[in-house]
């Protein structure tokens, strides 16, 4: 992948308070569309990401892949979202075993990116940024990582945490 500056800085990413934008993507492994509002009664985590294939991604994604009971733990749902076609997702989504669903901001591309202040205009792709959304659709905690920076787990892992906690709900 060819390295490139983000021209979207972190400022323009959703900041906790706000409402999650709604959306409608095609999904692996089916191809059916998920739209988040279906969720809404539990966290979900929004995983945005510049390709798959890519290492960086796939070393991310696998990560998550294996932390499947720490979401399971909070009742979240995980979700990847780039501009990728679904028949990338389902490809690499079966090579690499990927247990959760990767949605396909492809048609019209990087709308939903944009939405959430994680497209990269000068690249065409999604920025790698992190969101968890509440219960009620809220941002809770968002993250905009370097491009070439697998940005791990722990702030995803804290957030889900303070949903849990009696005084955050």
């Amino acid at each position: 992948m060819n390295e490139y500056r983000a021209t979207n800085p972190a400022a323009d990413l959703l900041a906790p308070g706000a409402a999650a934008p709604d959306f409608d993507l095609p999904a692996t492994p089916d191809g059916n569309n998920l739209r988040l509002s279906t969720l809404r009664g539990k966290p979900v985590v929004l995983v945005f990401y510049p390709a798959d294939w890519s290492p960086v991604c796939t070393d991310q994604l696998s990560l998550y892949n294996e932390l499947m009971p720490e979401w399971q733990r909070f009742n979240a749902e995980l979700l990847g979202i780039s501009v990728d076609s679904i028949w990338s997702h389902k490809a690499w989504a079966k090579e690499k075993k990927l247990r959760f669903p990767l949605l396909a901001d492809f048609e019209p591309k990087g709308a939903v990116s944009r939405a959430y202040g994680a497209y990269d205009e000068a690249s065409g792709m999604s920025e790698r940024a992190l969101f968890v959304v509440d219960h009620d659709g809220k941002i809770s905690w968002s993250y905009l990582s370097p491009i070439n920076v697998n940005p791990g787990a722990d702030g995803i892992l804290a957030a889900l945490e303070s949903l849990a906690s009696p005084v955050a709900r």
